[in-house]
């Protein structure tokens, strides 16, 4: 959860590119749940960067957080708030940062949405501490980024997991 609230989503634009991206093309106008629905748009996002070479992903996703950066940059100025609940596009980065080279298939990009949101939400250590260390732009996108890595780690020990435990089945 995040440290800061408030901040009047009203005050933005979305004619204005920062503002459009900050708020992850609106989904972070939704009354309920913003992040959640942020992280819904990170879900779309990656079923079609997941057709990208690996290598390229990872660039397109280190280019979306410098984006988010700026963006968000624009937007917490204008809102007048640290990390307002309407900006979301620290959670579509999050949830790309968890998804490389996430395994193939329905289940493990559930599997991944319902772990980051825990990660997102909850903030284990260190996430809370980078949380209130780091201010600005930065620090409303590493948290979230930090989610997506123990999202990243948790996805790929159950994947090898459940490799391993399929190749004990066949033999």
């Amino acid at each position: 959860m995040s440290q800061s609230t408030g901040g009047d989503a009203a005050t933005l634009d979305l004619s204005d590119p920062k503002h459009l991206v900050a708020l992850g093309f609106g989904a972070g106008l939704s009354p309920v749940a913003p992040g959640t629905v942020g992280t819904l748009v990170g879900v779309v996002l990656y079923l079609v960067l997941s057709l990208l070479p690996t290598l390229l992903y990872v660039v397109v996703v280190a280019g979306l957080f410098a984006a988010g950066v700026w963006a968000i940059g624009g937007a917490v100025d204008k809102m007048g708030s640290d990390d307002p609940p309407a900006v979301v596009w620290d959670e579509v980065v999050g949830f790309l940062v968890a998804m490389i080279a996430a395994p193939a298939g329905i289940l493990w990009v559930i599997l991944g949405f319902v772990l980051f949101r825990v990660f997102d939400i909850y903030k284990p250590w260190p996430i809370a501490q980078v949380e209130r260390r780091f201010k600005g732009p930065i620090g409303v996108m590493l948290d979230d980024v930090l989610a997506g890595v123990y999202t990243w780690l948790v996805l790929h020990i159950l994947w090898m997991m459940v490799e391993a435990s399929l190749r004990g089945a066949v033999h």
